[in-house]
């Protein structure tokens, strides 16, 4: 289901705006994708404006780290989310988005990509 993006609905002061025309399809947007932590990855293919294709992780599993000191990078398991500094509320509820630091098997690493756009997360490790 599709979020109308345009601004035609209200002035900012707070008065009405009368439509002059119906809402155009650019203009839908999309609710925002939540990745959540999970035992196993879980992707979807959304349909975006041009005939794109935005893959979304919804469910994920797994995180490619790189290690910056050895240059190498890894396939590892997330164990949970330790913070979120977009929003605290997020870390409680396991939510995964750029900026997060999780926990990995190979220890903590902040996450570099946006899962709910790019369909993957990246992350590199944080030396302690």
């Amino acid at each position: 289901m599709g979020v109308y993006q345009g601004n035609d609905l209200r002035k900012i002061s707070g008065g009405r705006k009368r439509p002059h025309r119906k809402p155009r399809k650019y203009e839908m947007g999309s609710y925002p994708t939540d990745t959540k932590v999970s035992d196993k990855d879980v992707r979807e293919l959304d349909r975006v404006f041009g005939g794109n294709y935005k893959v979304r992780l919804k469910y994920a599993a797994y995180a490619n780290v790189v290690d910056p000191e050895k240059g190498v990078a890894k396939k590892v398991r997330i164990l949970q989310v330790l913070q979120v500094p977009a929003n605290p509320e997020y870390a409680r509820r396991g939510i995964i988005v750029k900026g997060s630091i999780i926990l990995t098997e190979l220890g903590k690493a902040i996450v570099t990509s946006r899962p709910g756009q790019d369909g993957v997360i990246n992350a590199v490790l944080i030396k302690e």
